[in-house]
């Protein structure tokens, strides 16, 4: 009867064991959780604001201004358009 007790005694302590790591298991994970919602929220913030800066850098009146600027490029006169036709096969 002792021996049995006792091995129900382990039992229960090892049960009790089990429940104290499965509980710190599960905080620690909803704490990591936490931590990479947070992380994916500030580079959701940082791929806006990224996005925004390339639609400032790609914007056509800017590229236009730069080349007028820096590469002394003029839009031509119409008369000095050629088009050329590509023949079809």
């Amino acid at each position: 009867m002792a021996v049995l007790t006792g091995i129900l005694g382990m039992a229960v302590i090892a049960s009790a064991v089990g429940v104290v790591y499965g509980k710190y298991r599960s905080r620690m994970l909803f704490n990591e959780i936490q931590r990479l919602t947070r992380r994916l929220d500030a580079l959701a913030v940082e791929r806006e604001q990224l996005l925004l800066e390339e639609h400032v850098w790609a914007d056509p009146a800017r590229i236009e201004r730069l080349a007028q600027q820096r590469l002394d490029m003029v839009v031509p006169e119409a008369d000095a358009i050629v088009y050329l036709t590509v023949p079809r096969r």
